[in-house]
């Protein structure tokens, strides 16, 4: 491959992947890329079902040790990050992850999620609103930003003098999820993970002597036939909570604006009919994924389109390239807000697909909507930028006029 190499450090690539995954899908769909030393794969159907296959995991600590599996022991200095992090349900496997998620679900039921829906329309309206006021600005920082983080903050009953810890604490442990960190972003994380894991420890305690109606209260008093979150796990969870509920969700909101505004005939359209949102919000996830990237080990030995894939190896599931594969999607590589067959894999699938899927959309209809009724001449003011990193792929900021 030449001139649209698979290339996840490369600013161009970054930008914009889709011509280099149209051509791997094409010619190359399963293959072991050195420079990240993953193999990397490509297809719709491949990534659906290795998705849904028990033969990978997010983790392989349930069943051998580092050397056992092959990889190399984690450096001491990391242990405060991965003990959060493996706290929460996101990088375990059954039967822990299936005992968490059952606790956890009694907390975050759909009727709680459909409940806060009042609550992200008034917080979203307000900061379209004062958005408008000022002739507009960065939508990233200005509005996208500050809704999940405030939802999530509302939602666990963070006080409001603490919020802004929050989207700091966030970006840098959600740091150490893109590929080979450096020393520095491996640092910062594990500040990160200790200053805010002593602070929600703080905040757990409060709430179990004093409960409130928010989660952390709740999370505190769920149980299962006697069965609750021990102190650490509410504590992953409700970082868990924030990371993924902040970071993909400002990126999906950049991205969906940017993809708007390269499309302008989608986004008269939708100013023409905010219904489309009902389909528009999964169709922009799916258009320009913000997730684009999650990685899983192989627990046995696996054969893929023909490869055979060996225990021990790492797989890049590319949820993006997925998500623009004509053998799942008709005219991929067309963004159509009213597109009704959508088998887009952005929150994943199988046991590990997103618990926060319902609140995202939530969140999305509602700022988008808001800013369609606040700002419905809004345009671009300069093209963006992006980020660096590709496994949480978003715009540096998205400067827009009223």
């Amino acid at each position: 491959m030449s001139e649209m190499s698979y290339d996840p450090w490369s600013p161009a690539f970054v930008a914009d992947p889709y011509p280099a995954f149209a051509r791997l899908r094409a010619e190359r769909p399963v293959f072991f890329d050195e420079p990240t030393g993953q193999w990397v794969v490509s297809r719709h159907a491949d990534v659906d079902a290795l998705l849904r296959d028990r033969r990978l995991g997010r983790s392989y600590l349930h069943l051998a040790t580092h050397e056992e599996f092959g990889q190399a022991a984690e450096p001491e200095f990391l242990r405060p990050f991965w003990d959060l992090v493996r706290a929460g349900m996101l990088d375990v496997e059954p039967p822990t992850h299936t005992r968490l998620r059952r606790l956890v679900s009694k907390a975050f039921t759909a009727r709680m999620v459909e409940g806060l829906r009042p609550m992200v329309r008034a917080l979203a309206t307000g900061l379209a609103e004062g958005f408008a006021a000022k002739g507009g600005g960065d939508l990233l920082a200005e509005v996208a930003e500050p809704l999940p983080v405030t939802v999530i903050a509302e939602m666990l009953g963070v006080p409001e003098s603490d919020r802004p810890l929050l989207r700091p604490w966030s970006a840098d442990i959600c740091g150490m999820y893109e590929l080979n960190p450096s020393q520095e972003a491996q640092e910062t994380a594990v500040r990160a993970a200790t200053e805010f894991s002593d602070y929600l420890r703080g905040l757990a305690r409060a709430r179990a002597a004093e409960p409130r109606d928010d989660l952390i209260s709740a999370l505190a008093q769920v149980a299962d036939e006697g069965d609750r979150l021990t102190e650490d796990e509410l504590i992953g969870t409700c970082v868990l909570l924030l990371n993924a509920g902040h970071e993909a969700t400002v990126n999906a909101t950049g991205n969906g604006w940017w993809s708007l505004f390269r499309n302008p005939g989608e986004l008269e359209r939708l100013r023409a009919d905010h219904g489309l949102l009902a389909t528009g919000v999964d169709e922009l996830l799916r258009y320009d994924t913000p997730a684009p990237m999650f990685e899983r080990w192989v627990l046995e030995d696996i054969e893929i389109g023909g490869v055979t894939i060996p225990r021990g190896a790492e797989i890049a599931l590319q949820f993006a390239s997925a998500n623009r594969d004509p053998e799942a999607f008709d005219d991929p590589d067309r963004l159509d807000l009213g597109r009704t067959r959508n088998p887009h894999i952005t929150f994943g699938l199988g046991v590990h697909y997103c618990l926060g899927a319902p609140l995202a959309r939530i969140e999305m209809a509602e700022s988008f909507g808001a800013l369609l009724r606040a700002a419905p001449g809004m345009r671009l003011a300069a093209e963006p930028a992006w980020k660096a990193g590709f496994v949480l792929r978003g715009l540096q900021g998205l400067a827009v006029e009223i």
